[in-house]
């Protein structure tokens, strides 16, 4: 292909690398599949460049997912668990996921149920915001749960709500 794009059809490799030369270009292998391969006349630097930008737009567009984390212990106080559950309310409406650890101690290891009726629990509280992923799972000495919520992080831009007169 020539620099314009512009179908010059099928030529040996040293006839376009003289072409190349002539018209101060380089001679860049765009589908080496192909039968026969396909090349280009092009400046490989302002390629490599617009690939760059093309990647980096893209990369732009993408939604970060972004896991917050809380952590709680099974005798929490109902005012602790209030403010607990504050944090993770606004970490759903900012749009981002939350991964609900609780930490057993001691003698509180032999009582999982403890743990899931409060993450049973914060669920129900939560369930308008978000949604049970991953659903509560022993690990060691924690017991672990991920909400995230019902809507993306690009629709939970602040000043979107709602507003009903």
């Amino acid at each position: 292909m020539g620099p314009a794009g512009e179908q010059v059809g099928i030529v040996r490799i040293d006839d376009a690398l003289r072409l190349a030369e002539e018209s101060d270009l380089d001679l860049v292998e765009v589908a080496p599949m192909a039968k026969p391969p396909v090349c280009k006349l092009m400046d490989y630097g302002k390629f490599k460049y617009e690939a760059a930008l093309k990647a980096r737009e893209s990369r732009k567009n993408q939604a970060h997912t972004v896991i917050k984390e809380m952590k709680l212990r099974p005798k929490i106080d109902p005012h602790d668990y209030g403010t607990k559950k504050g944090h993770i309310e606004r970490f759903l409406k900012a749009g981002d996921k939350v991964k609900v650890t609780i930490m057993f101690r001691g003698r509180e290891q032999s009582r999982p149920e403890l743990g899931f009726r409060l993450l049973a629990r914060l669920a129900e509280d939560i369930g308008d915001l978000g949604v049970v992923e991953s659903a509560p799972k022993q690990d060691g000495r924690n017991m672990i749960m991920v909400i995230a919520p019902t809507r993306r992080k690009v629709d939970a831009r602040p000043g979107d709500q709602n507003i009903e007169e």
